[in-house]
């Protein structure tokens, strides 16, 4: 195993106690007291993940997780004392990959940080014929190896998250999945009450990719159904 985590909380605490949760379970663990030094610590490439507290001094955690979005594309779990849906709708539309409540479950707390560093680094549902060659679809191309999107051949910065909606909608044009299925195959977990995370995650990658987001031409919605991934010439 040996993954480095990145834990940024500004009590010690804290920190202290999901060190000692992680490296328990085989993985290595950095400290970072606020956003400031999270954004420094951040571009070491050996960090594969990042846990951070939303309240916190000098760079609070959903400001330094846009910066952190601009420098690496790596998983994010949010922590955060807030439980209310608006604020884990807040964090995801930010980029989070993850949402987590304090007081955490310490198992809880591994089991996601394991499904996001899973998802990280493998590519999940394997279609090896599509992998070989770019999947071009209208002003979008896709390189399943590269996992890279591209939108009128600039490439399109997206999330671990948002790669995989992406990776499962181009590989699949016209075919219509529901929420609780896109939420399954993404997060490998059974979906309870997902319908407000995936609507999140596929708003932030219709902004991306879509020249009218609010009229979008590829990842549309069938009302009552699901979403499917439009087909272009």
């Amino acid at each position: 195993m040996n993954e480095c985590i990145l834990v940024v909380d500004d009590d010690p605490e804290i920190v202290n106690a999901i060190a000692i949760t992680l490296e328990r379970e085989g993985y290595q663990v950095r400290k970072a007291c606020d956003g400031l030094q999270a954004l420094d610590q951040c571009l070491d490439p050996a960090v594969k993940l990042i846990l951070i507290d939303v309240m916190m001094p000098r760079l609070d955690g959903l400001s330094a997780l846009l910066r952190i979005r601009e420098r690496r594309n790596l998983p994010v779990i949010v922590l955060s004392a807030k439980s209310e849906d608006t604020d884990k709708i807040l964090g995801l539309s930010m980029g989070a990959d993850d949402y987590v409540t304090k007081p955490y479950n310490p198992q809880e707390l591994v089991a996601r940080v394991r499904s996001q560093l899973r998802r990280y680094t493998s590519l999940g549902d394997v279609n090896a014929e599509g992998r070989r060659g770019l999947i071009v679809n209208g002003r979008l191309s896709y390189d399943p190896a590269g996992r890279t999107l591209r939108a009128d051949g600039d490439e399109v910065k997206l999330t671990p998250t948002e790669t995989k909606i992406v990776d499962l909608l181009i590989r699949h044009p016209g075919q219509v999945f529901p929420a609780e299925e896109i939420y399954r195959r993404v997060w490998h977990e059974d979906a309870y009450s997902c319908e407000n995370t995936v609507m999140v995650h596929i708003r932030r990658i219709r902004e991306k990719i879509e020249l009218n987001p609010k009229e979008p031409d590829y990842v549309k919605v069938v009302w009552g159904i699901g979403y499917k991934m439009e087909q272009h010439g």
